[in-house]
């Protein structure tokens, strides 16, 4: 190696080191983590089910629920994440919902009006992965410019 590529390397190494940080205990435990930072979760998968709402007011009032049924779950520390998917093959949503078991997670989900007016139907499915992800909702609602 020649002489500068070794200083480079010298000057990036000490720094590369301080920036990772250390291990929160109290923030992992607080998320649910494990000694790995990692949790498990329910993955819903919502897909089209078999009634379609078509009244435009009722459909409006339907996913209004479905959205503050969101709120709620995540204010209540249930709902770790939701997103809209790209409706290929029926598929047009998810939840990660913060528990480890697909029967309470049903319980969960069975409150959403999408689900209850037979819209949606839900697929569950166990999954194991970064207890920041709890994290998802607080951060978001700093960067949402209120209207």
């Amino acid at each position: 190696m020649c002489l500068s590529m070794q200083a480079a390397a010298a000057q990036t190494a000490p720094a590369a080191a301080a920036a990772a940080p250390a291990y929160d205990a109290e923030l992992a435990k607080s998320l649910g983590g494990n000694d790995n930072g990692l949790r498990s979760y329910v993955l819903v998968i919502l897909k089209t089910g078999p009634n379609k709402v078509a009244d435009a007011e009722e459909r409006k009032k339907m996913f209004q629920g479905h959205f503050a049924n969101m709120e709620r779950l995540a204010a209540e520390k249930k709902l770790a994440f939701a997103g809209p998917l790209d409706g290929v093959e029926g598929r047009r949503g998810i939840f990660i919902l913060a528990t480890q078991d697909i029967e309470v997670a049903k319980t969960y989900v069975a409150t959403d009006p999408v689900i209850i007016s037979g819209e949606m139907v839900a697929e569950y499915h166990k999954l194991y992965g970064s207890a920041a992800l709890m994290m998802v909702n607080d951060a978001h609602h700093k960067i949402i410019r209120k209207k």
